[in-house]
């Protein structure tokens, strides 16, 4: 494949002699060296205090009114996330990449690609939608089964505490069956209201706070 792509030689011009041994072993440690340096530049990177953050839960249960409205823009008018929608938000002295993903019944098979690389895990609940907890708390748990999951901080944000009659954030615990997490995962869940703000400060300054006690040295 590679002679088929090789480029026709003008006339005249003479075929180049191959490459002696040396000059590819040249070739070879400079192209070895890129790589390291590839290495260092994520290091970089990751000095930069950047956080990658997964957004997950149930169709309608607010995650892009949150993202937008902790970003300060306006939600007046919010369209379903038929995919993913990626926002860099910069929080305190972190950068954080936000990953919302839709959760449509038909792509919560596409989660699994979204994976790779989290830092933080936030679950978001309707917590009025009490006819579809159980199925908030199956997909939940078939989640924190998934294996490049098992680092990442747990906030599950019981939003739509402004609406009458939805349940507390304790009740809303209780029914996820939260108390079985694993030991190791550390987790919050804060009672929240993406339409005023309510308790977004406080699910995210846990979330990034106890991140950056993982993966950096806390200044």
């Amino acid at each position: 494949a590679a002679l088929a792509c090789a480029p026709l030689l003008e006339p005249g011009l003479r075929r180049p002699r191959a490459r002696p041994r040396a000059s590819r072993h040249r070739a070879q440690s400079f192209f070895l060296g890129r790589m390291g340096l590839l290495s260092i530049i994520r290091k970089i990177k990751r000095k930069e205090k950047e956080m990658r953050i997964l957004m997950v839960g149930l169709d309608n249960s607010g995650k892009t009114t949150i993202v937008l409205k902790i970003n300060g823009e306006d939600t007046s008018v919010i369209s379903p996330t038929l995919g993913f929608n990626i926002k860099t938000i910069q929080y305190q002295k972190y950068s954080l990449n936000i990953w919302d993903v839709g959760g449509q019944k038909t792509i919560r098979s596409y989660w699994r690609n979204y994976f790779e690389q989290t830092d933080g895990l936030v679950w978001v609940v309707d917590s009025s939608d009490v006819r579809r907890l159980d199925d908030c708390r199956a997909e939940l748990h078939n989640l924190l089964k998934e294996e490049r999951l098992a680092g990442s901080s747990l906030l599950v944000f019981a939003n739509k505490q402004d609406i009458q009659g939805a349940l507390k954030p304790d009740e809303i615990a209780k029914v996820l069956n939260l108390e079985v997490m694993n030991k190791d995962r550390h987790w919050k869940i804060v009672g929240c209201s993406a339409y005023t703000g309510d308790g977004l400060l406080q699910g995210f300054d846990w979330l990034v706070q106890d991140i950056a006690s993982r993966i950096y040295v806390l200044d």
